[in-house]
């Protein structure tokens, strides 16, 4: 077995193996509705992968901001809560939590005001450098499938296992609006590819995966079985 080679258990979780440099971190980017939250935590099941969502990292800290009724557009006042900000990341089984005060948040970070938010907060800097750095601290102990919008460009730019998941506009706008979400996808596509910080974009190297016309099911079996072939090499 190469150096870096990883083992399949006999019930078709993954394992890696001493000889390995890293624990392995699978980046799912994509754009809202685009099926990417599901998938990657399917397969992390699949897997036997601690799942990450960042996405709910950027809503708790929007969430926190508009709790302090601090304006999201103000800059300065966001970067000024972040030293003291009571928030701490760990995982429940094999899936990340956010936790407040001793609590872990859900319906919070699917409130309309954190929708209608979030992508001014995600677009700070000083954010996104501490949340980064919040997101690979998972990795140096455990491997990882982790999305988001900048997880294969910025998070993990060096990682083999890079898959950007998406799907048409009116398939996420249904998708959307059967989650009772009726913020509009093309004006948060709009804000989450052209903000100047980690913009929405697809790694040159990572695989594009349509789910337009595709089961979550098949979706999960097309990445997990490239998965696996790369963690065979």
């Amino acid at each position: 077995m190469a150096a870096g080679a990883f083992l399949l258990d006999s019930d078709k979780k993954t394992r890696y193996t001493a000889v390995s440099m890293n624990p392995p971190a699978i980046a799912i980017d994509g754009p809202a509705a685009s099926g990417k939250s599901t998938v990657a935590k399917l397969i992390a099941k699949e897997l036997g992968f601690t799942f990450i969502n960042t996405g709910a990292m950027y809503r708790a800290v929007t969430w926190y901001t508009l709790q302090k009724g601090v304006n999201p557009a103000d800059t300065a006042a966001v970067e000024a809560l972040l030293p003291g900000i009571p928030l701490s990341f760990g995982k429940e089984g094999a899936n990340s939590t956010v936790v407040y005060e001793g609590r872990v948040l859900t319906t919070e970070l699917t409130e309309k005001s954190t929708n209608d938010n979030v992508s001014a907060i995600a677009s700070i800097p000083a954010v996104r450098a501490l949340l980064v750095e919040k997101q690979r601290e998972y990795n140096t102990r455990e491997a990882v499938v982790m999305e988001g919008r900048d997880i294969g460009t910025v998070v993990f730019p060096d990682t083999k296992y890079k898959y950007f998941v998406t799907a048409s506009e009116e398939v996420r706008a249904a998708r959307r609006a059967a989650e009772g979400i009726t913020d509009s996808i093309a004006e948060r596509d709009r804000k989450d590819s052209q903000r100047a910080c980690a913009p929405l974009k697809k790694a040159d190297d990572a695989m594009l995966v349509d789910t337009s016309d595709m089961t979550i099911d098949q979706v999960v079996a097309f990445i997990a079985a490239d998965i696996r072939a790369k963690l065979a090499c």
